[in-house]
């Protein structure tokens, strides 16, 4: 039986090595990130960008690192877009990485293109200043008449306009065109889209586009044939030696569009064109932020140096609020905000956290403060007074070790708390002190009775436990009452390793004491709190676990 179970395991090992094998395509990928969050954030919200939602999402992104970005959408009417445009270019912004789209014909008549007047979209472009140009194809049946207007004649209007750009807009002109409609083509004529990649491949070195964009724009698709897409598109443009990037953009429908993005990724694409959040039309678009995640956490070391990592999950929530009004869904991969809720392992080097995440720990001020860290924390709160001195820091501290012997339980990490200690030590209360003092005591009984509330709730599960009244909870019982939400996985060695660095483990037990200190620390740092789901939510996602990931970081 041993043998067996041995050789069971040896083909487990085997087999799970060779099953992630492509992922490596995804650790070495340079990733090419056309950002479409300006136009992406607008489609499907019940307002329109205004020209300063659209410079604040132009400014998120630049923070970033995206240099490519798509500003704009033009119609015969004028719109924001086109005064957006005209803004960029007054203010000194590189035309090489500011993209438009454009249609191929100025109009449809009978399902026959106008083949000859000059599409509106470069027509503006031409005015802007622009030259990266975003040319929108469709291959389907519902759009042209193929009998009529055959592959052949699309190929030589996308080639006429492909010219007239570099003739026209700039000799170095940046083209890519775009199918819209690969889920409506592919099954049924998957030989145009085909023939128009082989065309264009074929033009001369110094007229071969830029690159080809494509999309699943209604979530629909498997992500194996989205990838099996990519990996056809890319075997024609190899077998032509094209070099040019292959972008794909993926939307949400069925829960697979953050998977569909990597699968293509995979099968050949080298980029995405997409929001650095989800907003987008119908459920939403597979965002960079999400994307570029999942290459770094598989390893990529060329996307923290290509672009600026720890601003991202700020950029995702800053688009969001700017297209809504409202920050992302609590629940929202990355960039929501339970998902910092258990991250450890994440490694220092690998990523900055802290900056990351947005979320930073508090300082703790306890038994264990030298009279040096008292005296940094009050100025870090509080800026420079003269009577901040180590006289003063040091009568802090002992007031502290008084306390622990008198089993007085206070918090002295927050503005309040700090500032009530000093007050206790003989220093005169600073203006600054005495708002935060004021506007916490406006807010005491309500913060007295959210903290009863939760006594509660511990007293409940202390039901549950062996030894009952002592002030303590079992783990399992904390977990269940308090932690879940936060914590997916109760029994992994990284949660226990946390718990036990902020030396709220003795004997697999939770102390109150420890507990209701963050408890306090969150009323008085956060003093409008409404409810207990609120307090519980600032103490855990503000608190405890930046708390825990500072703790447990500096023990690797």
């Amino acid at each position: 039986m041993a043998s067996k179970i041995q050789q069971l395991a040896s083909s487990y090992t085997k087999d799970a090595a060779k099953a992630v094998e492509k992922y490596q395509v995804l650790r070495d990928l340079d990733i090419f990130v056309l950002d479409n969050s300006i136009r992406e954030s607008t489609v499907g919200q019940m307002r329109g960008h205004t020209m300063e939602s659209k410079w604040a999402i132009y400014d998120e992104v630049r923070k970033c690192g995206f240099n490519h970005t798509i500003v704009g959408s033009f119609s015969h009417s004028t719109r924001v877009d086109d005064d957006f445009c005209r803004q960029l270019i007054e203010r000194g912004e590189d035309p090489e990485g500011l993209w438009a789209f454009s249609e191929i014909t100025k109009g449809i008549k009978q399902k026959l293109p106008d083949t000859e007047s000059v599409p509106v979209g470069i027509r503006k472009m031409k005015e802007f200043g622009l030259h990266c140009v975003i040319f929108e194809v469709d291959l389907g049946d519902g759009v042209y008449d193929f009998e009529k207007f055959t592959i052949k004649d699309m190929c030589a209007l996308l080639n006429k306009w492909n010219e007239w750009c570099y003739q026209n807009l700039n000799p170095k002109a940046k083209v890519v065109f775009s199918f819209r409609d690969l889920p409506d083509t592919m099954p049924e004529h998957p030989s145009r889209v085909f023939e128009v990649v082989s065309s264009l491949a074929n033009l001369p070195a110094n007229r071969r586009p830029f690159g080809m964009l494509f999309e699943e724009p209604r979530g629909k698709s498997l992500p194996e044939e989205c990838g099996m897409w990519a990996r056809y598109i890319r075997r024609i443009m190899d077998d032509n030696k094209w070099k040019g990037h292959l972008l794909v953009h993926v939307h949400e429908k069925f829960g697979l569009g953050d998977v569909t993005a990597l699968q293509v990724l995979m099968d050949g694409a080298d980029g995405i064109w997409a929001s650095v959040c989800a907003e987008g039309a119908s459920m939403g678009n597979s965002p960079s932020c999400v994307t570029l995640m999942n290459l770094i956490r598989l390893g990529n070391k060329k996307v923290l140096k290509k672009f600026n990592c720890t601003y991202l999950r700020k950029a995702a929530i800053n688009v969001t609020i700017t297209s809504t009004g409202r920050e992302p869904h609590i629940k929202q991969p990355v960039f929501g905000a339970r998902a910092i809720d258990f991250v450890f392992d994440l490694l220092p080097e690998e990523f900055d956290l802290a900056s990351f995440f947005g979320e930073k720990a508090p300082v703790r001020i306890t038994t264990m403060a030298s009279k040096e860290m008292i005296l940094h924390r009050l100025g870090e709160l509080f800026g420079d007074e003269p009577e901040f001195t180590l006289d003063i820091a040091n009568r802090m501290k002992e007031l502290i070790l008084e306390d622990l012997r008198t089993g007085r339980k206070e918090e002295y990490m927050s503005e309040v708390g700090l500032a009530l200690l000093f007050d206790r030590a003989g220093g005169t209360l600073s203006a600054n002190m005495r708002d935060a003092i004021d506007n916490f005591e406006l807010k005491g009984p309500h913060a007295q009775n959210l903290i009863d509330q939760v006594r509660k709730i511990w007293d409940e599960w202390d039901l549950k436990d062996e030894a009952q009244g002592d002030n303590m909870l079992q783990f399992d019982s904390f977990y269940n009452g308090f932690m879940a939400p936060y914590f997916s996985c109760y029994r992994c060695n990284d949660t226990k390793k946390a718990l036990q660095a902020i030396d709220m483990d003795s004997d697999g037990m939770v102390d109150w004491n420890e507990f209701e200190l963050y408890l306090k620390w969150a009323m008085h740092q956060y003093p409008n709190t409404e409810d207990v789901d609120g307090l519980l939510d600032i103490t855990f996602r503000k608190g405890l676990i930046p708390a825990m990931q500072d703790e447990f970081l500096k023990t690797q």
